[in-house]
């Protein structure tokens, strides 16, 4: 558990370089598929579908309807990729997009009990990455460390230090100021390290 937080970021992340020039093809895929281009479209989803499907398995609390919530974020961005201009990122259009989705959804639930409750994100975001990928164990690792996280620290650091958002778009998904983002991230960063600290004590003392 003590590698967790830096393997999970050395193995599913990339540089700063290499993300900002990914978000450049993907505004432009979706810039693109705004004038009708079929095969942008495909590139578009494709290169943002786990992101959609991490965030919103973070935010509803519920895996039952992770994919269900992720079909009805691309479903709505598709429809409104004619409002789309490029003035910020296609994914932090996206990420908002996606929180909206699932604001929608509790709303929804809210007017209509469901007969059972699974309020398990965290399984929900294991069930949506590979088991047979490198990195699983830290992956699953960090995740319980997260789930210790106030839920909006917890976003916060999900949306810049794991899908790779400037603050300044992060900002725009949680619809917050920016200093509240790195605020929360600095915080979540501080807790996390402790409990990294806590979890290697007794692993040195054994030693």
């Amino acid at each position: 558990m003590t590698s967790a937080l830096p393997a999970s970021r050395a193995k599913h992340g990339t540089t700063r370089n290499e993300t900002a020039a990914l978000d450049e093809s993907i505004t432009a895929w979706a810039l693109a598929a705004r004038g009708g281009d079929a095969d942008a479209v495909e590139l578009f989803v494709r290169a943002l579908h786990s992101d959609v499907q991490r965030y919103v398995a973070h935010l509803c609390g519920d895996p039952q309807t992770v994919d269900d919530l992720a079909q009805d974020t691309f479903l709505r961005a598709l429809g409104s990729l004619h409002r789309f201009e490029g003035r910020s990122s296609a994914r932090a259009w996206l990420l908002s997009i996606a929180r909206r989705a699932v604001i929608d959804s509790y709303r929804h639930r809210a007017a209509r009990p469901r007969l059972s409750d699974v309020p398990d994100w965290q399984l929900a975001v294991e069930l949506a990455q590979s088991c047979d990928l490198p990195g699983f164990d830290d992956g699953v690792a960090l995740l319980d460390l997260l789930a210790s996280l106030p839920q909006d620290r917890r976003e916060a650091f999900i949306l810049t230090q794991l899908l790779g958002l400037p603050y300044a778009e992060a900002a725009e998904v949680s619809d917050c100021p920016i200093g509240t983002v790195r605020s929360r991230v600095a915080r979540a960063r501080a807790t996390l390290m402790d409990l990294l600290d806590e979890a290697s004590r007794p692993a040195a003392l054994a030693a």
